[in-house]
């Protein structure tokens, strides 16, 4: 049977992505799903911090990368996690629960956690 190996940063990015879910999970926020897709985009990570539904946007950057994961995430990523979080919204509730965006941005070994990044 063939598995195909991922590519190095994709490999870094699933790493990147349980390493911020265990985080997230650490600071109280409970993992409702993740990498929910549309036609839209990705959201890494969707969980919930009391009663606000959160929408994570996960970068995943070496150490010493030339742009900062946070710098990275650019306002056309963010327009695609905005249009599938309406997606998901509308999959999943009736009456919309209060929303944010936050992004967990990983350089390295520092992990930052930016809440209502956008």
């Amino acid at each position: 049977m063939f598995f195909a190996r991922l590519a190095p940063h994709l490999r870094r990015g699933q790493a990147g992505e349980r390493r911020a879910a265990a985080y997230l999970k650490a600071q109280g926020l409970v993992i409702v799903a993740n990498n929910f897709r549309s036609r839209y985009g990705e959201i890494d990570l969707i969980a919930r911090d009391g009663a606000e539904l959160v929408f994570v946007e996960v970068r995943s950057r070496k150490a010493g990368a030339q742009v900062s994961a946070a710098a990275s995430i650019s306002a056309a990523k963010q327009e695609k996690i905005r249009k599938t979080a309406q997606v998901y919204l509308q999959q999943h509730y009736r009456i919309l629960p209060p929303c944010r965006f936050d992004a967990v941005c990983i350089d390295g070994a520092d992990i930052t956690w930016l809440r209502a990044a956008f």
